[in-house]
């Protein structure tokens, strides 16, 4: 397990405290639909933390093409129809270019500062010229609206139990999924990035925003910054 991530509840645990099992259950939310407003019909998504497949099979639906990265092996053997690849995202070099690259599930909070450094770099290194990174941010109460929980229609409680400073302003958050016939808990280590801390990181990796694509900001488009200045 990596260090400061743990996780609880039936089945394969991934090492940054994802219970596999669990996430075969999630249901999509609105993501396919931010996506698909946000990048060309039937564009090449490498995606950056497919997990089970989640979002990747949507998509797929919709007539995209996806390569599907995940460092969880038992992860990937949910994932059908897409290209698979098995590793670290932050030192994923294919040798490819895409017309989008994904970095969803709030990854860009990564508590290590090389890691999320590492994370962007890889979709600088991915992104066609012309193409653009989406990425999904934490919202701006994430951390200090807690405890919190939410019933989802589905029949199951999400609850963000706590959110704790461990030092160098990276928090450990502790999350619990409670379904009538099984509980799985998380707990993992976030880096909370004002919008202007974000941007500096983005900057770091030679990325810019292009626009927020929702009105909390949670979802953005980012291209390369010689795409801006052209």
């Amino acid at each position: 397990m990596r260090e400061g991530h743990e996780g609880t509840g039936p089945g394969a645990i991934t090492p940054d405290g994802c219970a596999v099992d669990l996430y075969t259950r999630l249901p999509v939310g609105d993501e396919p639909d931010i996506i698909t407003g946000a990048v060309p019909t039937g564009a090449h998504i490498l995606e950056l933390g497919c997990g089970t497949g989640r979002i990747t099979h949507p998509l797929q639906q919709r007539g995209f093409t996806v390569t599907a990265v995940d460092e969880s092996a038992d992860m990937l053997t949910h994932v059908r129809g897409a290209r698979t690849l098995c590793g670290p995202i932050e030192r994923l070099d294919l040798d490819e270019k895409f017309d989008v690259v994904m970095l969803a599930s709030f990854l860009v909070h990564a508590g290590d500062a090389e890691v999320r450094r590492g994370l962007l770099r890889t979709c600088a290194r991915h992104v066609a010229k012309d193409g653009c990174v989406l990425i999904q941010r934490e919202g701006p109460d994430y951390h200090t609206d807690v405890p919190r929980e939410r019933v989802d229609p589905n029949g199951f409680t999400v609850r963000i139990v706590s959110a704790e400073p461990v030092g160098d302003g990276v928090n450990a958050v502790r999350a619990e999924y409670r379904f009538p016939d099984a509980v799985w808990t998380q707990t993992f280590l976030a880096r909370p990035l004002s919008r202007e801390q974000f941007e500096e990181a983005l900057a770091e990796a030679g990325l810019e925003v292009d626009t927020y694509l929702t009105p909390d900001g949670t979802w953005v488009r980012v291209v390369p910054a010689a795409q801006r200045s052209r």
